[in-house]
């Protein structure tokens, strides 16, 4: 079981975050930048026309007779109203003399000649815009200057500057979003070869240490040059792993069978009933010995090839044949009958590891061997149970302890009926590892009947 890896966060995540945020901040840039030139195009706009209004009364300023006449024209305001509904102040002066107009108005203390004066003032409650002009003309031969000032409330101007933040920020909203998607697109694009490669490798079974060689961008490169090392050292360290398993079951099995011989042999020979119960100690010593040591490499070696099975098909009836004729010497030395009833639908067949099972199964009969009766049956049924094909071991011993059936597959777990039979506890967690490996179970139980009996049923799915 692979467990989850947490780390400092999502790439993607990390890459969507950064594109939203400098398209936010674009938005925003956009907004300022839109919405100042709008405020100052439509400032321009009113002073232009502040402009042309001071423009147009001042050319209506005429002199006859030797006195000023003034006639107002009508566009010289219209022109305002037209733009908007602001209020509009006038005020029209002869030198120091007031004319016409909002004596009140505030207009510059000393206009000048030429082009229009502008300034922004508080009147009558509100904010206004003054234009001021001035015109130079001979009134009964003396220079005299005529000033008119123009002024218009700005209300319509933030109205406007309103209405005009209105849109341009539905224009950056817009943008954000059209930038948020296509940020969210290009992050996962960025990402996919990383997502490819993810599972590509998460599809291999376990025994494939294969180099990558797809097509990966240039920025992978150096991870999957990484990871082709890393297959490749791993690759090594399981072969030398699984030799060196082959190499110390034999090396240890072999001079323990030997020593077991010569300490039968001298038993033999020894003739006081005291030293015959020490070299029968011996001997059981041994045993115990041989088998703790070849059931922890079995053990090894069933942890090491369910992590990577050799999977062929694997008849039921020829593995429980093979299981039953290995250890029926094994029986035959205790008065142990082992009967095998092959399946009643012949041919079952089953995907898996040919020699992990054999591990399995040898260790479900080796069990019901030691712990029945003499003179007593071992049998081994293969049957069809619905999906599963299943090999049931059933002996006529004890059986298993009610009330520890759901730790004896447990590593160096053994039953409180164990006392005085060799075993190491390990050979049902092997036949239950085994059988989890190739996707089935190991179901542990006592026979219903007369005598009692164990029954240990190890149920693979069938082809």
């Amino acid at each position: 079981m692979i467990a989850a890896l947490s780390g400092p966060g999502s790439i993607r995540r990390r890459l969507i975050i950064q594109l939203l945020a400098g398209a936010a901040l674009l938005a925003l840039v956009v907004f300022v930048i839109v919405r100042g030139y709008a405020r100052d195009l439509a400032a321009e706009s009113q002073d232009n026309i502040l402009a042309a209004s001071v423009t147009a009364i001042l050319d209506s300023v005429s002199v006859r007779d030797g006195a000023l006449q003034l006639d107002i024209p009508y566009s010289a305001f219209s022109m305002l109203g037209n733009v908007s509904d602001d209020r509009v102040f006038y005020a029209v002066s002869h030198g120091p003399r007031f004319i016409t107009g909002y004596e009140d108005l505030p207009v510059p203390v000393d206009p000048r000649t030429g082009a229009p004066q502008f300034g922004t003032a508080v009147y009558d409650g509100a904010e206004i815009r003054v234009a001021t002009a001035a015109r130079r003309l001979s009134v009964a031969g003396r220079p005299e200057v005529v000033a008119v000032s123009v002024a218009q409330t700005r209300d319509g101007l933030r109205q406007t500057l309103t209405r005009i933040s209105r849109n341009v920020a539905g224009f950056g909203l817009g943008f954000f979003m059209l930038a948020a998607a296509l940020g969210v697109f290009t992050a996962r694009s960025a990402t996919l070869p990383l997502r490819d490669l993810a599972v590509s490798v998460s599809r291999r079974g376990p025994e494939d240490l294969r180099p990558v060689e797809a097509p990966v961008p240039e920025e992978m490169t150096p991870l999957v040059g990484a990871l082709n090392g890393f297959m490749g050292r791993l690759s090594a360290a399981l072969s030398r792993s699984e030799d060196l398993i082959a190499e110390a079951a034999h090396r240890v099995r072999t001079p323990l069978a030997t020593v077991r011989t010569q300490a039968e042999i001298t038993l033999r020979r020894v003739d006081k009933p005291e030293n015959r119960e020490a070299v029968r100690e011996m001997i059981r010593a041994i045993d115990e010995s041989s088998r703790a040591a070849g059931q922890l490499l079995d053990h090894a070696m069933v942890s090491f090839r369910s992590e990577h099975l050799q999977s062929a098909e694997v008849g039921l009836d020829r593995l429980a044949s093979d299981a039953a004729d290995r250890l029926r010497p094994m029986a035959d030395l205790r008065d142990i009958a082992l009967e095998l009833c092959p399946a009643a639908e012949p041919g079952l067949k089953v995907k898996g590891d040919a020699i992990l099972l054999q591990s399995a199964l040898l260790n479900l009969i080796d069990n019901a061997i030691k712990y029945a009766p003499p003179d007593s049956d071992v049998i081994v049924r293969v049957s069809r149970e619905g999906a599963y094909g299943t090999v049931a071991v059933e002996d006529a011993g004890k059986g298993f302890p009610p009330e520890a059936l759901g730790t004896l597959t447990t590593r160096f777990v053994r039953g409180s009926n164990t006392l005085g039979v060799v075993g190491s506890g390990l050979g049902l967690t092997i036949a239950d590892e085994v059988a989890r490996a190739h996707g089935g179970h190991l179901v542990l139980g006592n026979l219903d009947r007369e005598g009692g009996g164990a029954c240990a049923r190890l149920h693979l799915p069938l082809l």
